[in-house]
């Protein structure tokens, strides 16, 4: 089968790769669509990062570059290891797409998604969504009912917010600030809606990404280059400061404005991934006990976050801006994410 394989910086090659087989206890999916993460486009420009570099296999994969990039996919059921009696060619389904050795103390807590060795489907070896099969235990297998494949590709990042919403304890009735809307932002804000978070608040300076803001739930956007953001979101929430915030940009001064616009004894949910060491004023925190949690990924998030999608709590079809087959994955997918980023929010790939 064919397979968009990464080799390294710039490097994504259309490879020929063995379809996978199933093992008992797992399933072969079909994949139908798979989204280019925030994270496929780092190992492109960056990388490897998560994927492991020649000389240092992942310790569960056994396996280093190339690998086969692709984590947020859904497909249809083709077949079913042995063992597995509750699933059935022809579902479809969302693959929750982790690595993990189940036997580390945070496994142990429940909280694999920081498994002490954790390693992702499409990152880390075991196959990729931007290929034609994927083989998963079941554990990983998400029913998506009556959604379709392109909504189910969109539940993988949307659990990433929901688990963010869901740490930061955000009740109905409650205020809350989202600093940056690049997709995952937008994904948070439409979880907050979900969650019936009475008054969410964006921060975020590119036009595009303004509107997209509104357009999934955002009541106000707030441009930080024309106004101090911090003192927008004290006059918008009577002084207090928002009950619960989100940094999802990976910037010191944003994360500093953040901190500083949540309410005396709130909560500032850290998202983003960063590139570099932030530097914290901890006094900003010690002076209004304002606590900063860390949010990675999903731990349990996908059926909820799946019923979210199907009542009609989070509308999916905001986030999709581009559809390409796997043959123009480089040119129509990473580079016109990296070139006209403000204007894309998740583009689909059909393998």
């Amino acid at each position: 089968m064919k397979a968009a394989r990464f080799h390294g910086p710039g490097d994504i090659r259309i490879d020929d790769v063995p379809e996978p087989r199933t093992l008992p206890g797992t399933v072969l999916v079909e994949v139908e669509w798979c989204g280019i993460c925030g994270t496929d486009l780092h190992e492109y420009l960056e990388g490897p990062i998560f994927v492991p570099p020649a000389g240092a296999p992942h310790p569960l994969t056994g396996e280093t570059l190339p690998v086969t990039l692709g984590h947020e996919f859904a497909g249809v059921v083709r077949e079913v290891g042995d063992g597995v009696d509750d699933l059935h060619p022809g579902e479809r389904v969302a693959v929750e797409p982790y690595i993990v050795c189940g036997h580390c103390d945070p496994c142990e807590q429940g909280r694999y998604n920081v498994c002490q060795s954790l390693g992702f489907v499409g990152l880390c070896g075991r196959g990729g969504g931007f290929s034609r099969f994927v083989v998963a235990e079941r554990r990983w297998i998400h029913p998506l009912g009556d959604l379709g494949t392109d909504v189910g590709a969109l539940v993988e990042p949307l659990a990433v917010a929901w688990h963010a919403v869901r740490l930061s304890g955000a009740r109905p009735g409650q205020t809350a600030a989202v600093f940056g809307t690049g997709p995952i932002g937008l994904a948070v804000i439409a979880a907050l809606r979900a969650a019936g978070v009475e008054h969410v608040i964006a921060v975020e300076p590119a036009a595009a990404r303004k509107n997209k803001a509104a357009a999934v739930g955002a009541d106000e956007v707030i441009d930080p280059s024309g106004v101090n953001a911090t003192e927008a979101v004290l006059e918008s929430t009577k002084g207090r400061g928002a009950d619960v915030s989100f940094e999802c940009a990976g910037a010191d001064a944003v994360l500093r404005s953040a901190v500083l616009s949540t309410r005396a004894g709130g909560t500032c949910v850290n998202v983003a991934i960063w590139g570099h060491e932030a530097q914290v004023a901890m006094n900003d925190l010690v002076f209004r006990e304002v606590a900063v949690i860390g949010s990675l990924a999903y731990a349990g998030d996908h059926p909820a976050t799946i019923e979210m999608i199907a009542n009609g709590r989070i509308d999916p079809y905001p986030f999709i801006t581009g559809r390409i087959d796997l043959y123009d994955i480089v040119k129509k997918g990473f580079r016109e994410l990296i070139d006209n980023k403000e204007e894309n929010v998740k583009i689909l790939v059909r393998p």
